[in-house]
């Protein structure tokens, strides 16, 4: 799939997913996306682990079964960063979340070129200490944090992306204008 065709067809996914697996190739295909992302003062500190056996899938998926998209996800990729965010720039400054940010969109973006859905799981993490049960489970050292996780699977259905405002409703060359 050319770029911009990902560019546009990417959304999360809430939907079912069907009852096959993603393959192993494709998902490190698709973590290499977020790794090969920038990353502020090319500190690289977003780290992932990929979720692909069944057992491990299903006690994640069944921790958020009102999520469609998670509860029949065939696969999960967890991105973690450090729980206290090291300064990097000028001893004040912090990117941890941004790179985070950045890695999981390509890694949405690669989800969606190969033919493939998911999600972007984030405040749901944040409420109720799943990140930390999720951590647990992984293993992730305590000075780490499960910051977005990805449900993965070939969608079950068919969903368009919702509608984007046009251009000039949210762009301008030059000049902010209402």
């Amino acid at each position: 799939m050319e770029l911009f065709e990902a560019i546009t067809k990417r959304h999360c996914y809430r939907g079912q997913f069907r009852d096959e697996p993603v393959k192993r190739e494709d998902l490190t295909k698709i973590v290499q996306a977020g790794l090969d992302a920038p990353s502020g003062c090319n500190r690289q500190t977003t780290t992932f682990v990929v979720v692909d056996e069944p057992k491990l899938v299903s006690e994640i998926a069944k921790m958020h079964p009102a999520n469609k998209g998670m509860f029949t996800a065939k696969a999960f990729i967890a991105c973690i960063i450090n729980r206290v965010h090291k300064p990097v720039y000028e001893g004040t400054m912090s990117f941890e979340v941004e790179d985070c940010s950045t890695a999981v969109q390509n890694m949405l973006l690669a989800i969606t070129a190969l033919g493939y859905a998911g999600g972007w799981i984030d405040g749901w993490l944040r409420v109720g200490e799943h990140n930390e049960t999720i951590g647990n489970m992984l293993g992730v050292p305590q000075d780490k944090i499960v910051r977005v996780i990805i449900p993965i699977g070939i969608p079950a259905e068919d969903v368009k992306p919702p509608l984007k405002m046009p251009f000039d409703e949210r762009a301008w060359f030059n000049k902010y204008k209402l």
